[in-house]
């Protein structure tokens, strides 16, 4: 049957996308290659955590509008099609264009007159004049006349798809005339205001969104550690920076991760004309897991002082309250605990991955450390609980200021009364 759209990659950004595709009326094509993620789909079951749709993968089943497919040929049957794959980078600063050129190659020999191939994820600076030279190369279309071809950035957050795409401005960058409108008709269905502009500026916008984020969050991780040499405290340094003063807005540290953050900065730095600078904000952030077991290591006695003692390490996932724990630093942080000989259990109440019980996780701990602020650890009752079945002189470790003590290292009795009730 006849698509109106194919979304190729079922990953975090093309399943929530395809899904609201359907519940807006389209006949949509999904494609992904991992069987176990169709056959996830196909049960009725979503593969991942993002508030919302599981009430809507049932509805949009229920409505029929929703196809799987394995191939991504397949996706030539519909007008439109989004590319949701991963855009990696190599080890040495180099963009990987391998998984595009995948499905470009794939899609190669269906495309036809009045196709419209949309470029969802991030991606390089002129990977969509590439993708747009690649087909007209090895096709000889016309882009913008008999096919079209647009960048359409995904800017939503983790667990907030649902309220943000229809409400975040949509920025769209097409090769040629006709190309955004094209893009722009697919992608009205959201609602959304649409922001029109050239494919290489959309791209930049995308890049620049997510290395100012990953920027923003290296200061504070920084001034951490600047306050832990002189021995300051971090929290109360950023209430003064913030407090009553209009040139502010310091942001609070933490382990800051992700697949985005990690490794999107790479797509500048590769042409950069100033190489080093956001290698720079990289080491700071990278260097987190380990001033965390430094400080550790330094405040119960030295080299080997994590030697077969036990710590807890509490949050697997990159960012609270979500379940992705890909790019995320607790793995870091644990490989560097586990270096020093420590007995480390992990304990995350989110991941479907499967670890230890809050109460397994803490029980006669010598260190427990945060790694993920997720909600779950605020209440009080967690510190609660390090502070009652912990070791006697359990050292805590919450760069996030998870537990509302305004202490990075502490000890869990002595942090316990710290809290504000």
């Amino acid at each position: 049957m006849p698509y109106d759209v194919s979304v190729i990659g079922l990953g975090r950004v093309g399943l929530p996308l395809a899904l609201c595709f359907a519940d807006a009326g389209l006949r949509v094509l999904g494609v992904d290659k991992d069987p176990v993620r169709l056959g996830a789909l196909r049960e009725g079951r979503m593969p991942f955590k993002e508030p919302g749709t599981e009430e809507l993968l049932a509805r949009v089943q229920a409505s029929g509008r929703l196809a799987l497919s394995e191939r991504a040929a397949d996706s030539a049957q519909a007008d439109s099609i989004v590319l949701t794959v991963g855009t990696p980078t190599f080890s040495h600063i180099e963009i990987d264009m391998g998984d595009i050129r995948t499905v470009l190659d794939d899609l190669l020999p269906h495309l036809r007159d009045g196709h419209l191939v949309v470029l969802r994820s991030t991606v390089a600076p002129g990977t969509t004049e590439w993708v747009a030279g690649y087909l007209e190369k090895h096709r000889d279309f016309t882009v913008g006349e008999d096919l079209f071809v647009a960048h359409c950035p995904e800017r939503i957050a983790a667990d907030r798809f649902l309220d943000e795409i229809g409400t975040l401005p949509c920025i769209i960058g097409g090769v040629g005339d006709g190309s955004a409108e094209r893009c722009e008709a697919l992608f009205a269905a959201f609602g959304a205001p649409v922001r029109h502009t050239t494919a290489v500026q959309a791209e930049l916008a995308k890049i620049w969104t997510n290395i100012l984020r990953y920027t923003t969050f290296a200061l504070p991780n920084l001034l951490m550690m600047d306050c832990d040499r002189y021995e300051a405290n971090v929290f109360e340094v950023i209430e003064l920076i913030n407090r009553d003063y209009p040139r502010g807005g310091m942001a609070l540290p933490g382990m800051t991760a992700g697949t985005c953050l990690r490794k999107d900065f790479a797509f500048s730095e590769e042409r950069s004309r100033a190489p080093g600078m956001l290698l720079a904000v990289s080491r700071v952030n990278e260097s987190v897991p380990l001033f965390m077991v430094d400080g550790l290591k330094r405040r119960l006695g030295g080299e080997r002082s994590l030697r077969e003692r036990k710590v807890a390490v509490l949050g697997l996932s990159f960012k609270r309250d979500s379940d992705d724990e890909r790019d995320s630093l607790s793995f870091k942080l644990i490989r560097l605990l586990e270096r020093e000989l420590a007995d480390v259990v992990v304990h995350d109440p989110v991941v479907a991955s499967p670890t230890a019980s809050i109460e397994e996780a803490v029980e006669g701990a010598d260190a427990v450390l945060v790694a993920t602020n997720h909600s779950a650890f605020s209440d009080g009752a967690t510190l609660a609980l390090i502070a009652e079945r912990a070791a006697p002189d359990c050292l805590v470790v919450d760069p996030w200021d998870a537990f509302g003590a305004g202490q990075v290292f502490g000890y869990a009795n002595e942090l316990a009364l710290l809290r504000p009730a």
